[in-house]
């Protein structure tokens, strides 16, 4: 799973953490161990130790808040494929969208939520319970980590919290979840360029603020937004047109009444494009699918009293009508992972198939088109 290595299931959703993950830990538990070394009862060994242990509640923090996103999408009857520990935090991973903007609003509030939450409680322990120095100092710093999370998150730009709010709330005003994503994209692309240059501004001491980090997350805001505008545009463009203009041309369609001379002469000898054909009666509504192989189970001399709907066998390759959305079916086709669909049309007669390849042709023809 790109590099990523599975720690275990948390209420039952596979828990990963990225290699670039322990580069973090050991980053924080060396420069937060040094802060608490300056604590006169802390030696360096017991002051590192702090340090690790700090790190480890930070990104149980990270995993709280990723935790919030996912306990509302599984409410939703959404699968949580994932939780993944990185460089710049978390991801939950989700296998579909929400149905509605609401839903996608809850979802997403839910992370900065429980990030907001641990920052008040962990605030009323450090003010209200006494504690030992170096206890109150950890506790003083997951504080303020939940609210740096909860409030870095909420800026209104994808792959963030906050974009994901408001591609919500476009996809609330425009009923197109799609242009949400697109505009959130764009905005999250803008704050990206914005932390670019002030990270590097900051690197050339051009001002007083900015740094290294400053540069990577911006790089990271710019690179996952820019995906996400990219995908939203793919199925925006996709949504606009219809199954049966993604058709193979000369889907492999025979008619049940032929006999297997027949079938061979015209489908089999000199061509191997298909190994199999859908079998249509003669209305052309399918009846099952043939098999060219099992044609070679029958000796030659009977093929021209045999015919191919005694030899064809029932289908399980999924149907749809020839007006449905062309990113439904590409989104049935990626989610249940099936090669090819049949395409019918209100008559209930086969057009012919559709597979990924003939679904990528069609956008990069129209794509073509509108560039011309």
């Amino acid at each position: 799973m790109n590099g990523n290595i599975r720690v275990g299931n948390l209420f039952g959703i596979p828990f990963y953490v990225n290699p670039s993950w322990f580069l973090v830990l050991l980053l924080i538990t060396f420069s937060y161990g040094q802060e608490l070394a300056t604590l006169p009862q802390l030696n360096t060994i017991a002051a590192l130790s702090l340090g690790f242990v700090s790190a480890l509640l930070l990104f149980a923090s990270v995993l709280a808040h990723e935790l919030g996103h996912s306990f509302v999408a599984q409410a939703q009857g959404i699968e949580v494929k994932s939780i993944t520990l990185f460089l710049f935090g978390g991801l939950a991973s989700l296998d579909k969208e929400s149905k509605t903007p609401l839903q996608a609003f809850f979802v997403a509030i839910a992370g900065p939520l429980v990030s907001f939450i641990l920052f008040v409680l962990l605030t009323i322990i450090k003010l209200n319970v006494s504690l030992d120095s170096s206890v109150f100092e950890i506790v003083s710093l997951l504080a303020s980590i939940n609210l740096v999370l909860a409030l870095f998150n909420l800026i209104p730009g994808l792959p963030l919290d906050g974009g994901n709010i408001l591609k919500a709330l476009v996809w609330q005003v425009t009923g197109n979840p799609n242009k949400g994503i697109i505009f959130a994209s764009r905005v999250g692309q803008a704050f990206g360029w914005l932390a670019v240059t002030v990270g590097v501004l900051g690197i050339l001491n051009v001002i007083p603020f900015g740094s290294f980090w400053t540069l990577l997350m911006g790089w990271f805001l710019l690179q996952n937004a820019g995906m996400s505008a990219q995908s939203a545009t793919i199925q925006e463009t996709l949504d606009r047109y219809r199954a049966g203009e993604a058709i193979i041309a000369n889907s492999p369609i025979v008619s049940q009444d032929l006999s297997l001379r027949e079938f061979a002469n015209d489908y089999i000898i000199g061509k191997e494009e298909w190994k199999k054909f859908l079998v249509v009666d003669r209305d052309g509504k399918l009846t099952g699918e043939i098999v060219t192989e099992d044609i070679k189970q029958i000796p030659t001399s009977q093929w021209t009293t045999i015919l191919v709907a005694e030899l064809m066998q029932d289908t399980q390759v999924k149907i749809i009508k020839a007006n449905e959305s062309l990113l439904e079916v590409a989104k049935s086709i990626e989610e249940e992972n099936i090669q090819q669909v049949i395409v019918i049309d209100e008559r209930e007669s086969v057009l012919g198939i559709i597979d990924r390849q003939s679904i990528i042709k069609l956008f990069q023809q129209k794509q073509a088109e509108e560039l011309v």
